[in-house]
Order: structure tokens, then C-alpha cells, then sequence
């Protein structure tokens, strides 16, 4: 029995409170990696050496790569670059930061990087607008900036509505997404404040489609300063984002995917215009996953 010496403490050997996970072969450490995010991953390879070598391992990369991946790289003409890399860390980090083409080049595909999930960017000729196919109201023309062979360029039109859709089963199950249009506005645009038009999204099995007020020529948000936007009376909900790849996007509505073979559908539209819409160039809608 240990007896309480001066202050009442007890007297004895000192009790271990932690234990060096370093300790544990590679391959649990991979196996406790792959538990977490890639975010934590590459954070881990600092902890020491062992912990470097099973963070960059193939399996805790493998983990974190959708299990569908190598069908969806099958679809792209490039597939042969992107499986032949050395490890599966280069591909996440390959997809993350280089969307592909696939299925014909009808939709662009890449990785969140802090998440892994699925994102999907679908081109303008994927989506069903309304006069689109008359060249009185759009054109189709190439711009070097777009990953797509052609976008959508509307020269004038009272009745603007853009809707596009997609199955559910595609994307990450148990995610909470958001649909955001990728566009950009010409010099002579007008029409897109009065009225704005109503975005929308929702799926076919949930019943309940969600709609917000969004106007495309709102000040333009830059990165770090989304507190110093002052916004005009008419309030919004979203409001249009500089994209790093130089194009503008603005959020139509989140969605929440249960997973399953539910259809998604979103789209934009406005019917009462006397004045018409001009100037917007539409390269697609995409489809990721929200943050925060």
C-alpha cells in the first residue's frame, strides 16, 4: 500500500498518461490515417517519419479517392495520364486541381480537396435553355478560357429560363451540396437586376423544390472580403464569386444527397420581362460540395 507523504500526495512510481502512437507498425498507423481527412493527412506527415511514410501511403490515398474513380477516368481521353501516376496521392491531388473531360465532353469532373467527394460541372449544351437553339437569342461560340468546346452567348431575350439535372447517384452520398452557375457578363449587359431571376433546386423523390432571388450583377465578391459587400436594398441570397479560373459562379440553392436514384434538378429563370435580358455568357452549372 503507497502511503500519503507531506501535502496528502501519495508516494510511488509516476503514472504513464500517454502512449507513443509512433510505436505502432506502418500499417496501422495508414489504417488510423485513413480514418481521417486529406487534410489531416498531410498534416500528419509532420508528426515524424513514420507517420510521413504511412500518410503518403497508397492505401490511406486509396481510402480517400471515390470507389468509382477508375470507371469515371476510364471516360476522359487523358485516362491513361492520370492512372499511370506514380502514386494515389498524385491522382487525388491530380483531380483536385485538374478537372477532366468525360463522357464525350459533356460533363467536367474533380475532386474537392479537402473532402475528396465527387464534383461535377456540366456544360451549357447539357442544359435545356429556352431559344437556345435559335440564333436570334444565342450563340454558341468557343472561348479559350472554357474547358468546353463551345458556351452559351445570349444576344437578346424576354423569356430567359436555364434548367439542367443530373442523378443524384453520381455524386457522394450522405453530402450536402450546392449547384452554382458559371458564367460571365459582356460590357453591354443588361436585364439581369429588374427583375432578377429565381433560381431553383431540388430532387424528384424529396418533392420540395428550393428557390431564392438571385441577380448576376451584383458587386462582384473578392476572396477574403465577402464581409465588405454592401448589397442594394433588394436583398439576395447569393450573390456572384471571382473564380480562380476567371469566370464568375453564383449559387442557385444547396441540396442535401441521401444517396439513391433520385433525379437532381436546378435551373434560372425569369418570364416577366418587358425589356429583355443581354450580355450573359453561360459555360455551365456545376455541382459541389458546400463548406462550412
Amino acid at each position: 500500500m503507497m502511503e500519503k507523504g507531506e501535502g496528502g500526495e501519495r508516494n510511488g512510481p509516476p503514472c504513464a498518461c500517454g502512449v507513443d502512437i509512433s510505436v505502432l507498425p506502418e500499417g496501422c498507423i495508414s489504417d488510423i490515417v485513413a480514418l481521417t481527412t486529406p487534410k489531416d493527412a498531410c498534416r500528419s506527415c509532420a508528426v515524424s517519419s513514420i507517420f510521413r511514410a504511412a500518410a503518403e501511403s497508397n492505401a490511406v490515398w486509396e481510402s480517400f479517392l471515390p470507389s468509382d474513380y477508375q470507371a469515371i477516368i476510364a471516360q476522359s481521353s487523358s485516362s491513361s495520364d492520370f492512372l499511370n501516376l506514380s502514386s494515389k496521392k498524385q491522382l487525388y491531388l491530380s483531380l483536385s486541381d485538374n478537372p477532366i473531360l468525360i463522357d464525350g465532353n459533356k460533363k467536367s469532373f474533380f475532386l474537392d480537396k479537402l473532402s475528396g467527394k465527387k464534383c461535377y460541372l456540366l456544360p451549357a449544351r447539357e442544359l435545356t435553355i429556352a431559344w437556345g437553339d435559335d440564333p436570334r437569342y444565342w450563340r454558341w461560340v468557343s472561348l479559350p478560357e472554357s474547358r468546353f468546346p463551345e458556351v452559351a452567348e445570349l444576344h437578346s431575350v424576354c423569356w430567359f429560363d436555364i434548367n439542367g439535372k443530373m442523378s443524384v447517384s453520381m455524386l457522394s452520398p450522405k453530402t450536402n451540396y450546392a449547384a452554382y452557375l458559371v458564367y460571365k457578363l459582356t460590357e453591354e449587359a443588361y436585364g439581369f437586376d429588374d427583375p432578377p431571376p429565381t433560381a431553383s433546386i431540388g430532387t424528384s423523390g424529396a418533392g420540395e423544390v428550393y428557390e431564392q432571388i438571385v441577380s448576376l450583377d451584383l458587386p462582384i465578391v473578392e476572396p477574403g472580403q465577402e464581409d465588405q459587400v454592401v448589397l442594394p436594398q433588394q436583398q439576395h441570397t447569393s450573390r456572384p464569386k471571382l473564380r480562380n479560373d476567371g469566370w464568375l459562379e453564383i449559387e442557385l440553392g444547396q441540396f442535401f444527397n441521401e444517396g439513391g436514384e433520385d433525379e437532381l434538378q436546378f435551373g434560372l429563370k425569369e418570364v416577366r420581362d418587358l425589356w429583355g435580358k443581354s450580355g450573359l455568357i453561360v459555360e455551365g452549372i456545376e455541382v459541389r460540395p458546400t463548406r462550412g
